[in-house]
């Protein structure tokens, strides 16, 4: 799956507990006639994937479906979502500055023979 949009907030990477797990998140903002602002979130290796990305960027970010069931001390059983990023691309819709044209040297065609 993937979601398409602007950044709107990169946070810094985190580092929990003692094994040394690490987690980053970003905010997107959909483009859609009802913009929506989705969590997403890196974790471990992949919170590097946000480096140089930065506020207001155009970018399409792969994504997986996280769910998880919890019962807690009680017994009640709960569930929570997440949605994990592995995958982070800038908008490759805008089309990149035309090169100026080549100006041609003085004395290309003078040749010897």
């Amino acid at each position: 799956m993937e979601i398409t949009g602007k950044i709107k907030f990169i946070d810094e990477t985190k580092t929990y507990g003692n094994n040394g797990f690490r987690k980053r998140e970003v905010v997107i903002t959909t483009e859609d006639q009802y913009p929506q602002h989705i969590l997403l979130e890196f974790i471990q290796d992949n919170c590097t994937l946000l480096d140089g990305y930065s506020v207001g960027q155009e970018v399409k970010v792969g994504i997986n479906l996280k769910g998880r069931e919890w019962t807690n001390p009680e017994g009640e059983t709960k569930y929570f979502n997440s949605i994990q990023g592995w995958r982070i691309d800038a908008d490759k819709d805008e089309k990149p500055a035309p090169e100026p044209p080549k100006e041609e040297e003085e004395g290309d065609d003078d040749l010897p023979f």
